[in-house]
């Protein structure tokens, strides 16, 4: 199956995923990679987009409940139907349209406004990217729609930059097709529509995402999360002094506990206990991230 550049006959590098055009391919959209990604402006764009998203939905959270702050709130949530003109992640047959969206929407609100809501209001749950290691069911996949939904319009403006710079996106019977998207605006904290102009490609739509804003795997997953920081502050917490030195428990046996079992109910309950004892697991674990982090060349 043939990739972007074969499909339109690019024989350059490219500064964006060079994805199949015919099939969902199983990168992800990561929000912390765009986070720390160096390629201007389309970066500060996005995080434009999705700290103003993310402020939205803890402003209504923590409004009284019953406001109409309050009651905005959920909505906003309802509209990450999944985007298929990426072609990445993976298809899940039967689950896109609005009722999924709903549903997806409701189950975060609910997980935000209760369990989590403790997370909330000691800021520990503070970003877009931080979804995925505590709520509920909120993998890859799904941050990755999420994601791309309160980007779109940044990731068209990128897409449009580049049919300017290779014209082959719209020459050899390669067409553009404009059509109305839902988009997240900024200015008026709210979705909207807005006619975007796309190329065409296996007679679908196609969104250009930049090189480095998808990965196999979430930089902040749940999984990660667990098995660095939130098992090292256990080790911590359960060490003790024998014959004047410090004997931390193994990893892997910390995991047979119950208290401790891998999964996001522990990462919020011991990122909670953490906090009392003024520990900043959360920020602990994106300076690990960030340390690690091994940028892509955007040079093309």
């Amino acid at each position: 199956m043939p990739c972007i550049t074969q499909y339109y006959g690019i024989l350059e590098p490219v500064p964006f995923e060079d994805v199949s055009v015919e099939v969902d391919n199983k990168i992800f959209i990561d929000p912390h990679a765009i986070r720390l990604s160096g390629y201007q402006p389309f970066a500060g764009q996005a995080q434009n987009r999705m700290t103003s998203f993310f402020d939205a939905v803890l402003r209504s959270i923590t409004s009284p409940a019953g406001s109409s702050a309050y009651r905005a709130g959920e909505p906003l949530l309802q509209r990450f139907s999944e985007p298929r003109e990426t072609r990445l992640g993976m298809a899940r047959g039967g689950s896109d349209g609005h009722g999924a969206a709903e549903i997806l929407g409701s189950a975060i609100w609910a997980s935000m406004t209760t369990d989590l809501r403790a997370l909330v209001e000691v800021a520990m749950l503070r970003h877009l990217e931080h979804l995925s290691m505590f709520v509920p069911g909120i993998d890859r996949d799904i941050t990755s729609d999420i994601t791309t939904r309160i980007i779109y319009d940044v990731l068209a403006e990128f897409t449009a930059t580049m049919v300017n710079r290779y014209p082959q996106f719209h020459s050899a019977g390669h067409r553009l097709v404009t059509r109305d998207y839902q988009v997240w605006d900024p200015a008026v904290q709210a979705w909207t529509e807005r006619p975007l102009e796309l190329p065409v490609a296996d007679g679908k739509p196609l969104l250009l995402v930049p090189r480095g804003w998808a990965r196999p795997r979430l930089l902040m997953s749940a999984g990660r999360y667990y098995d660095t920081s939130v098992l090292t502050f256990a080790q911590d917490e359960q060490a003790v002094l024998l014959q004047d030195k410090l004997v931390k428990t193994p990893k892997d046996r910390l995991k047979q506990q119950p208290e401790l079992a891998r999964g996001r109910a522990t990462n919020a309950r011991v990122t909670l206990r953490a906090q009392t004892r003024d520990n900043d697991l959360v920020g602990i674990f994106t300076q690990f991230v960030n340390d690690r982090y091994d940028p892509p060349s955007l040079a093309a």
